[in-house]
């Protein structure tokens, strides 16, 4: 049984090289890129808020972008921007992943 796609990827604000990503409001930038890329296009307005394919936060002190896949499905170009930035920018990328169920 092969294990199903992750539903999400975190892009982190670490170099592979340990490094922090500069500038510091990189991931709220690109957020706000791909804010147009949502569920049911772009309308108008939609450009005041994030996409909720492509999110930042923080983990453990660390910004992060949380990128769904969904985006892929939906928008590949934009999913290649996204993860072409990453790559280009050597930032670290990794998989969520599903915690199991606390069965009482």
């Amino acid at each position: 049984m092969t294990a199903p796609a992750p539903k999400q990827l975190f892009i982190q604000g670490i170099t592979r090289d340990g490094k922090t990503f500069r500038p510091s409001d990189w991931a709220e930038r690109l957020a706000g890129v791909m804010s147009p890329f949502r569920p049911g296009g772009a309308r108008p307005g939609t450009h005041l808020s994030y996409s909720p394919w492509c999110v930042p936060t923080v983990v453990n002190g660390i910004k992060v972008v949380i990128v769904n896949s969904e985006l892929r499905n939906h928008e590949p170009m934009a999913w290649d921007f996204v993860m072409n930035f990453a790559k280009d920018n050597n930032l670290e990328v990794g998989e969520a992943c599903l915690l199991p169920e606390d069965r009482k």
